[in-house]
């Protein structure tokens, strides 16, 4: 690992949030002489973040950690466009009200993370739709356009990769990568902003609003992007058979947030512990290196602690005691996930969706012919089967791992 000379740095360094920096020595000396503010864009197309949004959120605590202001730039903005990156298709159009609400819903997740205020190193959060929204089309065109070469634009992977897979990108979103560098450009002037942070796929949005930011103003701005973060199985971060990993607890139950963390594959652990909490480095390395089934309390104790960060230590307290009344007493724990029956009954693929244990139909029957499902203790096969309520709740289970209720 490099040997820097900020707190901030190294912190970055040790715990594994940095993949590139577009000057390592210019940013090292400013983050140890200075309070640096620095942002994270995040866009407002759900009520909630999910876990593949963490480690961004993540590295803006880091930053308030290290004695930096951390930024929050919710794109109520260029929401309504949509950040092609990765896309093979175009967002649907939201309203503004919606886009509100999502970024209302957002903010509540920050609190989690972050401490907010007016102090120096107090984070804020911002709204690019508060300045993007006051930019004429003319003055756009005459400030920022003249700065961008569709040359240039043509080969940033965002446009490169949609038109390769013979995909259509509309003008609307061939223009979200000028307004990402002018939002750069305008909390630098407005904020003092000198960094912009993100995900590996966002390296060349931020090397754009940094040479934006220099042409116009002359202000040496600095990037850092964050390894593109996959499971020691492979798959994406967050994403799971019964769908995203919801951060806000009205799209995710505590136990099934809490879970997520608990079934992490054994080679993930101390990663995962260095990322996603705030433990000592000493103590990770204990707990990574132990083995066979003691790795499972190290596991039990990353749950406890991611869950604790994101919804509260009274929600990692109940989650954990829901899956020990489960798993290791034989008892029904009362958070599980519930769904109601109504007098007639609840269908089992309706169930299986309705508790997030399958993502279709289609999935929901074929854990049906992998005899993966019971209802209250007896394997169930057939599609059709019903669900009548009962006086006491009805234990559901996939595999040995999912557990839910179905009550009156």
């Amino acid at each position: 690992m490099t040997s820097y000379k900020s707190d901030l740095l190294r912190t970055l360094d040790t715990r594994g949030y940095i993949h590139q920096m577009t000057d390592a020595e210019g940013l090292d000396a400013l983050a140890a002489k200075q309070v640096i503010p620095a942002y994270i864009g995040f866009d407002a197309t759900a009520p909630s973040l999910h876990v593949g949004s963490l480690v961004q959120i993540m590295m803006l605590r880091r930053l308030q950690q290290a004695g930096h202001k951390p930024v929050v730039l919710m794109g109520g903005g260029t929401t309504r466009i949509g950040d092609p990156t990765g896309r093979d298709e175009s967002r649907k159009m939201l309203t503004d009200e919606t886009i509100e609400q999502n970024i209302a819903s957002i903010f509540s997740i920050f609190k989690q993370f972050l401490t907010f205020g007016d102090g120096p190193t107090d984070a804020i959060m911002v709204n690019n739709a508060d300045w993007l929204g006051q930019l004429g089309y003319i003055q756009l065109l005459q400030e920022v356009g003249t700065h961008f070469t569709i040359n240039r634009m043509m080969t940033f992977d965002s446009v490169k990769l949609r038109l390769e897979r013979e995909q259509p990108m509309t003008f609307l979103e061939f223009n979200y990568m000028i307004l990402q560098g002018y939002d750069f450009r305008h909390m630098a002037q407005t904020m003092g902003v000198r960094l912009q942070m993100g995900g590996s796929d966002q390296w060349g949005n931020i090397v754009n609003g940094m040479e934006l930011g220099r042409r116009m103003d002359g202000t040496a701005l600095f990037g850092l992007t964050t390894p593109l973060l996959t499971t020691a199985a492979g798959t994406k971060m967050g994403k799971t058979a019964a769908g995203a990993v919801w951060l806000n607890p009205e799209q995710l139950s505590h136990f099934d947030y809490w879970q997520f963390w608990r079934n992490c594959d054994d080679r993930d652990v101390g990663r995962f512990l260095k990322l996603f909490t705030d433990l000592p480095l000493g103590e990770i390395a204990r707990l990574e290196a132990l083995e066979g089934a003691e790795i499972n309390s190290a596991k039990k104790i990353l749950a406890d602690a991611a869950t604790a960060m994101c919804r509260g230590e009274e929600a990692a307290r109940i989650a954990s005691e829901t899956a020990a009344q489960t798993f290791e007493k034989g008892q029904i724990g009362g958070d599980l996930p519930q769904v109601a029956a109504p007098a007639e009954g609840i269908g089992i693929l309706n169930a299986l969706r309705e508790l997030g244990f399958a993502a279709s139909n289609k999935e929901a029957r074929r854990k049906l012919d992998e005899g993966a499902v019971k209802v209250d203790g007896e394997v169930i096969r057939d599609p059709h089967h019903l669900i009548l309520p009962a006086e006491t709740a009805i234990p559901v289970s996939l595999g040995a791992k999912k557990h839910g209720l179905v009550t009156r």
